[in-house]
């Protein structure tokens, strides 16, 4: 069986000068743990989030187009109307959990939307992770992974945004080596 989450991507953009209190709480952060998921009886995969893709501030230089980029190496990049990200921006790490040294499937989507209060909207496109072309569990049954992506900005984007990526990681049943599994 494969699991599902729904990761929050967090941001705020802010224009110029003007900054916004971040009171919001991450709804799947409600009580968060370090420790590692436990075996599960049903051999199900587990899908854990350690942090979630956060653009803190976006620093704009006026008007316009422009596009902020965090990537999986934690490096970014700003282009057009955006002149910068603030200090506290940050990649998403999954921890996934399963049947060691089993093949999964990871789906995520490549675009999401991201709405403010005020009825603003933005846009999170080329979302990439640096998992492997064919993902694996390791012995322990561990994968851990990062993701970023570029978040499009258009017009007068003050607020904080918010918006859910659905992250799905199954076990891949075509996986030939599906026998090497450690019971």
């Amino acid at each position: 069986m494969g699991h599902s989450a729904y990761l929050p991507v967090l941001l705020a953009a802010a224009l110029s000068a003007s900054s916004f209190a971040a009171d919001a709480q991450c709804r799947l952060c409600d009580q968060p743990t370090t420790e590692r998921p436990d075996d599960s009886p049903s051999g199900d995969v587990q899908l854990q989030i350690e942090a979630g893709l956060n653009f803190d501030r976006l620093i704009l230089s006026g008007g316009g187009n422009g596009a902020a980029t965090i990537r999986p190496d934690g490096s970014s990049g700003a282009e057009g109307s955006v002149s910068g990200l603030g200090p506290r921006a940050m990649v998403g790490t999954v921890l996934v959990h399963g049947a060691a040294n089993r093949a999964v499937r990871v789906e995520i989507p490549r675009r999401v939307e991201l709405y403010s209060i005020g009825g603003g909207r933005m846009t999170l496109e080329d979302v990439t992770s640096d998992l492997p072309a064919a993902p694996r569990l390791d012995a322990a049954g561990n994968l851990s992974f990062r993701f970023g992506g570029r978040l499009v900005v258009s017009g007068d984007a003050d607020g904080q945004y918010r918006g859910d990526l659905p992250i799905t990681v199954e076990y891949d049943r075509s996986d030939p080596d599906r026998s090497l599994t450690a019971l």
